[in-house]
């Protein structure tokens, strides 16, 4: 049996996640042009990669209940895409075991194709739900998180009767979702569904963001409801004075940006968006926005003191986000943490220092963890007298149940209520 495109592409996919440290999502749209894969294969291939990088926890205790051996990590590649085949997808057995089998032979070689054929035949004698309760499968293994995530997330939840609903939020593909830019874009001029959580925002009805005229022209983009409500957010909340020169610190890849510019061309503001990365900074500005600088927040290349509003939306963890990065959850280990708020530490100090007297800081991260968000805002408040925060739920009243479990003047959305990422948002008053 011939291997078919889209098995071939999620195989190759996944060893370049395992082997190249790659992004999957990048990684799919770049093998999915080189290759010409039909509009068919590609969503084949992307459910198929994505939902293995995902669940590949359970699939690894399935596999390690089973095989007499630990396979070596190409075969363990293709034995994860055989049980997401049998046991998530609606793939009969007898295609994914063959054809699971047909992989192994053309990607890795003839030897291991029996031991894939023998492990994934007996995955398919019971159904996930049953393998999980055979194998005695806590809630952490069921959901595919490691323990250490689970354990954060439970912390910033604060609510044990959530968890599982979080947890498998995390595990369901999000709806791309559009901003209409204002000034620039309607929400009319958008196919699909209002959402009423950002007033620019919308859940695309399907196709190619890119074919629809406003995205094509710059008006619109490609962004997260929860990112737009931080850029709502760090406009909301009026300046003492002047409101005239805008900062955002941390700007790639420039979704956040450009709603900023948008919404500061309409109060005459003028926006300046940093980045230190090139590459990304090369997004920023790809993103429609006009004054872009390659530096780096914590060494800053403006002048302290200057900026009415400064957004920092810091570099963090990214568990926010575990439902668009199926990747991510398995990159990560609580030793990251300590390295990530230490920089966040540096960078919300050299923001509050952009600050001017009676400006607005916000500060942002696609994480809930608390040691990167309530932890890193009430250390600022401690060592600073003149920073205080600001009620930032109150200045979107619209959104319920948005409250930070640590921290009730801070903003905490979550997937499983809010239909966004977990994005999380303080807003301080710098005074001096």
């Amino acid at each position: 049996m011939a291997v078919d495109a889209a098995r071939r592409l999620a195989f190759d996919v996944l060893r370049a996640v395992d082997v190249d440290d790659a992004y999957a999502n990048l990684e799919l749209a770049r093998l999915t042009r080189e290759r010409r894969l039909s509009a068919r294969d590609a969503a084949f291939a992307v459910e198929l990669t994505a939902g293995t990088l995902r669940m590949r926890r359970p699939y690894d205790v399935i596999v390690g209940r089973l095989a007499p051996r630990r396979p070596d990590p190409a075969v363990t590649d293709v034995l994860r895409l055989g049980c997401h085949q049998l046991l998530s997808m609606r793939v009969p057995a007898h295609a994914a075991v063959a054809t699971s089998v047909s992989l192994t032979r053309a990607a890795i070689g003839h030897r291991p194709a029996g031991f894939v054929n023998a492990v994934l035949r007996r995955v398919a004698e019971r159904t996930f739900e049953e393998w999980m309760d055979e194998l005695g499968a806590g809630l952490a293994e069921r959901t595919s998180h490691p323990a250490w995530i689970t354990e954060a997330l439970a912390e910033a939840l604060d609510d044990d009767d959530e968890l599982a609903a979080l947890l498998h939020a995390d595990n369901v593909p999000p709806r791309v979702t559009l901003v209409a830019r204002p000034g620039l874009a309607t929400v009319e001029e958008l196919p699909g569904e209002a959402l009423p959580i950002s007033p620019y925002a919308v859940a695309s009805s399907g196709g190619d963001p890119g074919a629809i005229p406003a995205v094509r022209e710059g008006r619109a983009g490609v962004q997260d409801a929860g990112s737009q409500v931080v850029a709502l957010a760090a406009a909301a909340a009026d300046p003492d004075g002047n409101d005239a020169i805008w900062l955002d610190m941390c700007a790639g890849p420039g979704g956040k940006a450009a709603l900023l510019q948008a919404l500061g061309d309409q109060r005459g503001a003028t926006l300046l968006a940093a980045e230190l990365a090139p590459h990304r900074a090369a997004l920023v500005r790809a993103a429609g926005v006009r004054h872009v600088v390659c530096a780096d927040g914590a060494r800053p290349a403006w002048l302290m003191g200057r900026f009415d509003r400064v957004l920092l939306d810091a570099p963090c963890s990214g568990l926010g986000a575990l439902r668009r990065r199926p990747e991510a959850r398995w990159r990560r280990s609580y030793d990251d943490l300590s390295a990530l708020t230490d920089l966040q530490a540096r960078l919300i100090r050299t923001a509050a220092d952009a600050t001017r007297p009676g400006g607005v800081l916000a500060y942002a991260t696609c994480s809930p963890v608390v040691s990167e968000t309530v932890e890193i805002v009430r250390g600022l408040v401690a060592e600073r007298p003149g920073v205080r925060l600001l009620d930032a739920p109150a200045l979107l009243p619209w959104i319920e149940n948005a409250r930070s479990a640590h921290l009730a003047e801070a903003l905490q959305l979550w997937p499983h209520r809010h239909g966004t990422d977990a994005m999380f948002l303080a807003l301080l008053r710098v005074e001096g």
